[in-house]
């Protein structure tokens, strides 16, 4: 099994390193790391530090750095535009697309979302979205962590302008005829994928979007639920793009 995976904003720059805060309490007292253990450090942004526990604290591990690494990141760029969903269909969007790789996520206020992000209550959706992305993160080892934009929401004209400075953009939508195993996919810059909310997306947010340059595709002859389509899309393009 591989090592667990700790994210700190800052990789330890000597050989010797004390883990507390959040992360050293979860270590310690709820995943009951002890002397000897191999665990991996990241910051999220492709570093990290191989490290050995030397010592088990109340809420902290002392550690020695046996290697450092660095990731690079993927190209191109995935970009996901989420659909405000209701309950916590969201949250599992965000979970499952951050296992498979993307690398980024946008909530989107589509005309058709029946939870709007408004005031206080967006700002704590959205803060629940980053927590999830994080905890995914180190579930599937990523030494990236997905960004999560948004403040706390885009409209649908701030996505129409992302689709537009893409180097590729595509619509989930059960009505194209195209489909997303097919169609041509940029070496380099950013693909952006728009997934609607549980209503779809309207048709005048598909004309939108299409204006900006993208191209409407579907996955296959079934309609997949908002928070797991996403997930769908991403391992297409990451077997397409080589990554699986």
């Amino acid at each position: 099994m591989s090592a667990s995976l700790f994210l700190v904003e800052s990789l330890p720059t000597a050989d010797q390193f004390t883990l507390d805060g959040p992360e050293g309490h979860h270590a310690a007292t709820v995943q009951r790391v002890h002397v000897g253990e191999e665990l991996l450090l990241a910051d999220g942004r492709g570093g990290t530090a191989a490290v050995v526990v030397t010592a088990v604290g109340r809420g902290t591990l002392d550690l020695t750095v046996t290697s450092r690494g660095y990731v690079d990141a993927d190209v191109p760029r995935l970009v996901v535009v989420q659909g405000i969903a209701k309950g916590d269909r969201g949250e599992l969007a965000v979970q499952a697309m951050t296992e498979v790789g993307v690398d980024e996520i946008v909530p989107w206020s589509a005309s058709r979302s029946v939870v709007q992000w408004r005031g206080d209550r967006g700002v704590r959706a959205r803060a629940k979205w980053v927590a999830t992305a994080r905890e995914a993160t180190k579930q599937a080892r990523r030494a990236r962590l997905p960004v999560i934009a948004g403040a706390p929401d885009e409209s649908t004209a701030a996505v129409a302008r992302r689709i537009a400075g893409a180097a590729a953009a595509f619509v989930l939508h059960e009505e194209a005829d195209e489909r997303l195993t097919t169609v041509v996919l940029p070496a380099t810059g950013e693909i952006v994928l728009v997934v609607g909310p549980e209503g779809g997306v309207a048709p005048t947010e598909l004309a939108t979007f299409t204006e900006a340059g993208a191209h409407p595709v579907r996955l296959g002859p079934t309609v997949l639920r908002t928070s797991t389509a996403g997930v769908a899309a991403l391992s297409v393009l990451a077997t397409r793009l080589s990554r699986w």
